[in-house]
């Protein structure tokens, strides 16, 4: 039996799946774990990172044992992934010279509108070189001592198997990446160079090496897999493919790699992957640029609220619903509020919504306020809960819309994953009115990143001579995959748009909302 294991590090669940030759899930294991403010900053400790990897891997191992009764001692690949972007600067001893800083840190804002004015490249304030550069305009003595910028996923790749590597898709998070070289821009390694004359460092020299799925990435030392597994039942010597991102471990996750075709993630927040036949003409602050894990270029939307204000409104009802006597769980109260959603009128009947509980970028607003509004018809329990419905994915509207609109972007389908999704049909029926195009949810997706990184581990040692990473998922992984697509019916369609004008025409009420309610 052939054995490929892909562990994900995201922001709060570390998660370990094993697939079996068949490339299915075969068993799992997790840690929850939370970031932590430290010194003004979002962190994880390395003690932290590894009780993380080491407890999933440890119960992943247990289940194994369990279901099949015997150890388990070898493995065929394995593969490393993690929350994107980033700061963990090293000296030449291995020492982290900062606590690790995150992505949702939004502390380098001066160096990310300096660095996109110097590119002409949007640099988010997540980015890695956007920490890099705050960290030099403001004077930090530890910058002359870097000897390696790495993020998450290449520290513990680094560890496991002493090299120094990124799986492009996640070095695109850093800095940013040439489509036709693959590897990090040289006309932008050399400006940034000029910014940092001075330093005992070149960008190029500590930064990773920068490499395409499929691609050789280090083998499992005997530290490492003591590292791993501190039980000392693995042996060494298994090969790993290139760490990636979280991003890039979704698109394989729902085959979503190939040109044409997108992923979107729907939960507290939500974001869309749109994988481009060519790079944008035009430099849009509303979205970011990355890469698939063989470098082909990504649009990413990125909105900070999604499900969590119609959250709050399921469980008012839920509320209500035990005030009144009726014994009813969580999900049957999303069911049956979200099917009965889908009877009321298209347009939600003149009701509007702003699910803001954070400032979207995409609107122009730093800060957000939950808040509903309506003119004196159109109220029904139908319409309200649509008109919620339709809030969770408007901004994410707006940002693809400059996609379709300015940028003339083709898509063609888009792979659903996330709690939008739990309730069938209706997350689909939404996101395919707001997106335009069908939406498939296929049941796999649910294992998320950590099984797209399972995936690219057994692309290292599965795939044929010469075959792209797409024609892989779609031969060998999700041909004949159960599935479910909804396409968007003109109804549905017509009514989203009519209530999208409504809720760009009523962005007013919500930058007063910012200002009046303190």
């Amino acid at each position: 039996m052939k054995r490929y294991l892909g562990i994900e590090m995201g922001s709060t669940r570390v998660k370990a799946v094993l697939i079996g030759e068949d490339l299915k899930p075969v068993v799992s294991g997790a840690y929850d774990w939370e970031n932590r403010q430290e010194g003004g900053y979002w962190t994880y400790r390395l003690s932290d990172v590894w009780e993380g990897v080491q407890t999933s891997y440890r119960n992943m191992a247990g289940a194994y044992r369990e279901k099949f009764g015997e150890d388990l001692t070898e493995l065929d690949a394995i593969g490393f992934s993690a929350m994107m972007h980033g700061y963990m600067p090293f000296d030449r001893e291995g020492e982290l010279l900062t606590p690790f800083r995150t992505w949702r840190n939004t502390t380098t804002g001066r160096a990310a509108e300096a660095l996109t004015a110097l590119f002409g490249f949007n640099i988010p304030q997540r980015w890695s070189i956007a920490h890099l550069y705050q960290a030099m305009l403001d004077g930090e003595a530890h910058v002359e001592k870097i000897d390696y910028l790495t993020t998450l996923a290449g520290y513990v790749h680094w560890k496991l198997t002493g090299r120094r590597v990124l799986g492009v898709g996640e070095a695109s998070g850093m800095f940013p990446i040439d489509s036709g070289s693959g590897d990090f821009d040289a006309a932008m390694v050399e400006k940034f160079d000029r910014k940092a004359a001075g330093y005992p460092w070149k960008l190029r020299d500590i930064l990773p090496k920068v490499l395409s799925a499929g691609q050789e990435a280090g083998t499992l030392t005997e530290e490492g897999a003591r590292l791993l597994d501190p039980s000392g039942k693995l042996r060494a010597g298994v090969a790993l493919c290139p760490p990636e991102g979280d991003a890039g471990t979704g698109m394989t996750a729902t085959n979503a790699v190939a040109a044409r075709t997108g992923n979107v993630s729907a939960g507290t927040s939500v974001f869309a992957m749109i994988v481009l036949e060519k790079a944008l003409k035009g430099l849009y602050t509303e979205i970011d640029m990355v890469t698939t894990p063989t470098g082909k270029p990504v649009a990413m939307v990125h909105c900070n609220s999604c499900t969590s204000d119609l959250d709050a409104w399921v469980g008012l009802f839920r509320q209500f619903a035990e005030l009144m006597g009726a014994d009813v769980s969580k999900p049957a109260v999303y069911d049956a509020l979200y099917a009965h959603a889908m009877t009321g009128e298209a347009d939600c009947g003149g009701l509007v919504a702003y699910n803001y509980f954070a400032g979207e970028p995409i609107t122009g607003l730093d800060q957000g306020r939950p808040l509903f509004a309506r003119n004196p018809g159109g109220m029904s329990l139908a319409n309200f809960i649509r008109a919620h419905l339709y809030a969770a994915v408007a901004t994410l509207k707006l940002g693809m819309d400059i996609l379709s609109q300015r940028e003339q972007v083709t898509l063609e389908r888009l792979m659903g994953h996330g709690g939008l999704f739990k309730t069938p049909v209706v997350g689909q029926r939404v996101m395919a009115a707001a997106a335009g195009v069908p939406v498939t949810v296929m049941e796999t997706a649910g294992e998320g990143g950590p099984y797209g990184m399972a995936l690219l581990a057994a692309y290292l040692r599965e795939k044929a001579e010469g075959e792209p990473l797409e024609a892989f998922l779609d031969a060998r992984v999700f041909s004949g995959a159960p599935s479910s697509t909804i396409a968007p019916s003109q109804e549905d369609l017509d009514g989203f748009n009519a209530y999208i004008a409504r809720y760009t025409a009523g962005l007013a009420m919500e930058r007063a909302a910012v200002e009046a309610l303190r």
